[in-house]
């Protein structure tokens, strides 16, 4: 499991099939724990120990990485390439209280949008307001994991929240 979690933010952009490779490794540390066949569904499991895919254990550690850029929290060397639109002289727009960041254009879809920056700042303005204008870091990573914790198990966060008797809107 460490070496799923170390550097994984540089696995932006990957290939689906190798997201399906990581993906059966936690599968497998999730049935290794429980002391599971490989024959028995492997959702229930991830859910109880609450563990995100594969895709979501990437962008929750990207977007780490971009909150502590935006919050002064990151190194200078990420830092440099990040800035908000509302930063850009837009003094009486609705944008200047946005929490939105400017994502440069690239030219190679390869090598260009799998770049720290770019992805990034494309993942920072996917997620919702409330996540983003999270005011510190524990916070944001509560919001975070829940919005992509549900966003990884749509129907079985229903099924959840149905038999506990919470009203889902």
């Amino acid at each position: 499991m460490p070496r799923l979690h170390f550097g994984n933010a540089t696995l932006a952009g990957l290939p689906e099939h190798q997201h399906h490779r990581l993906q059966s490794v936690l599968n497998a540390t999730a049935r290794l724990i429980y002391r599971t066949s490989r024959c028995q569904h492997v959702t229930p499991l991830l859910q109880e120990l609450h563990w995100l895919r594969s895709r979501e254990r990437v962008d929750f550690k990207l977007a780490v990485l971009i909150f502590g850029c935006l919050h002064g929290l990151a190194p200078g060397y990420l830092t440099d390439d990040k800035r908000r639109v509302a930063d850009t002289n837009r003094r009486c727009l609705r944008s200047s209280s946005s929490t939105l960041l400017t994502v440069r254009s690239t030219r190679l879809v390869t090598m260009g949008d799998h770049a720290f920056p770019v992805a990034g700042g494309r993942l920072w303005n996917s997620l919702p307001h409330n996540i983003t204008s999270a005011p510190t870091l524990p916070v944001f990573c509560t919001r975070l994991k829940t919005y992509l914790f549900q966003r990884s198990f749509p129907s079985e966060v229903l099924k959840v929240f149905s038999y506990s008797g919470l009203a889902v809107s």
